[in-house]
């Protein structure tokens, strides 16, 4: 009886559309569109762990967010910013492109 009940819940689930099923209503993969301009200050904040003090220097270097996230490890390496923080600005980069991540609107209060 009760694989009788699992299959023909599985072939509703399969034949339904999501917003029929109850909980799966609410869930998107898609991420909500940026209320924030983001900029590099912005950027590397949201990353925190030390990467902020190279705000300045990738700023005048690099100029924009979007020339940021196609950056490539040995332009930072020739900027001088350490193998830790280039490897957590590609990752966090990476993710922000694909729309994983992104920083907070308003700075953490410690």
């Amino acid at each position: 009886m009760a694989w009788r009940q699992l299959i023909s819940f599985n072939r509703r689930a399969l034949s339904t559309p999501s917003q029929l099923i109850p909980g799966l209503a609410g869930f998107s993969s898609k991420s909500t569109p940026y209320v924030v301009k983001v900029g590099i200050p912005e950027f590397l904040n949201g990353v925190g762990k030390g990467v902020e003090a190279h705000a300045e220097k990738l700023e005048s270097e690099i100029g924009d967010i979007q020339k940021l996230l196609v950056t490539r490890t040995l332009k930072l390496k020739k900027l001088g910013i350490p193998c830790k923080h280039r490897k957590l600005i590609l990752k966090y980069a990476h993710k922000y492109r694909l729309g994983l991540w992104r920083p907070r609107a308003e700075p953490v209060k410690s």
